[in-house]
């Protein structure tokens, strides 16, 4: 495993292919409080590219290309999070995209457990560590754990990508998966413009 730290945006000539794991951290969980500090991307080879939001005016053209282009194929665990965050930093929409986390709770019907942890250890049989998650991840230079704990969290998501799409053909949720998948820009940028805490679809 390699990781790659880069400063505000990745390099132009940086190819991710057409499947690319995307991962946040940020300073918290409010949306509208807690800043992007870092952006983790992986290609499936085994490398980790770590971007860190050093200037938050920065342009980050690659990036923001990246987010936006419909011929690649972004994934997430827990993409409602990460999305609406890229969403708001970068004012585009990202898209495809396909979440872990909601092929999990579509198929794995059995268990409460769809964490990214709990994933990698029973579709895998790898054991993540999650020390470093309430870090600061907003610090002027990032720790050797922190960045270690950063590469991790994208570079099994191409696996779990695959299992959990088989899952979802097995049960026969592949196209209930992509609608919800589908949805996610839009989620996102409701939690954007402040709905976040609200179900728009509720009876009250």
């Amino acid at each position: 495993m390699a990781i790659h730290l880069h400063e505000n945006d990745i390099p132009a000539d940086l190819d991710l292919g057409t499947q690319v794991a995307i991962d946040t951290e940020t300073m918290g969980l409010n949306l509208n409080r807690d800043r992007l500090c870092v952006i983790q991307l992986s290609a499936g080879d085994g490398d980790a590219h770590i971007v860190q939001v050093r200037d938050r005016t920065a342009p980050a053209p690659n990036l923001r290309a990246l987010v936006a282009d419909r011929g690649v194929e972004k994934l997430f665990h827990f993409a409602r999070f990460d999305v609406a965050h890229l969403q708001q930093h970068f004012g585009v929409a990202c898209r495809p995209v396909f979440c872990t986390k909601i092929a999990s709770r579509l198929t794995r019907t059995f268990t409460d457990k769809h964490g990214l942890k709990d994933l990698c250890l029973e579709l895998l049989g790898v054991e993540l560590s999650k020390m470093q998650q309430s870090s600061d991840w907003g610090a002027a230079e990032l720790s050797r754990d922190q960045l270690a704990y950063a590469a991790q969290d994208v570079l099994y998501l191409h696996q779990l990508r695959e299992r959990t799409a088989a899952l979802l053909e097995r049960e026969g949720r592949a196209e209930m998966a992509r609608a919800c998948f589908d949805f996610l820009p839009w989620r996102a940028e409701l939690d954007v413009a402040g709905w976040d805490g609200v179900d728009i679809f509720a009876h009250h």
